[in-house]
């Protein structure tokens, strides 16, 4: 299949728009294990950074299907304006 008949998202694009998002959650990992408690670091942070990842895999599929479905309506021209027409005659 062609990109014509099968529109792609820029890779690029996708991995700068996640970027922020990205290191925001590399920032609450390194917090959640930094702020566990002496002998229990697995314990006090395993909830929460999971809990992180999984915000993270979320945004970035929904980021991904946005952006694949925006690239396929790109790939398609617009559809002419009800003044191209015709007009039935009743």
């Amino acid at each position: 299949m062609d990109t014509e008949q099968n529109p792609k998202m820029s890779r690029e694009q996708f991995i700068e728009a996640m970027r922020a998002k990205f290191e925001k959650a590399m920032g609450q990992v390194a917090d959640a294990v930094n702020d566990a408690a002496p002998g229990f670091i697995i314990t006090d942070s395993e909830e929460k950074v999971r809990d992180v990842f999984a915000d993270l895999r979320q945004e970035a599929y929904e980021m991904a299907l946005q952006r694949r479905m925006d690239a396929a309506e790109a790939a398609f021209p617009p559809s002419e304006g009800r003044e191209h027409r015709q007009e039935k005659t009743p």
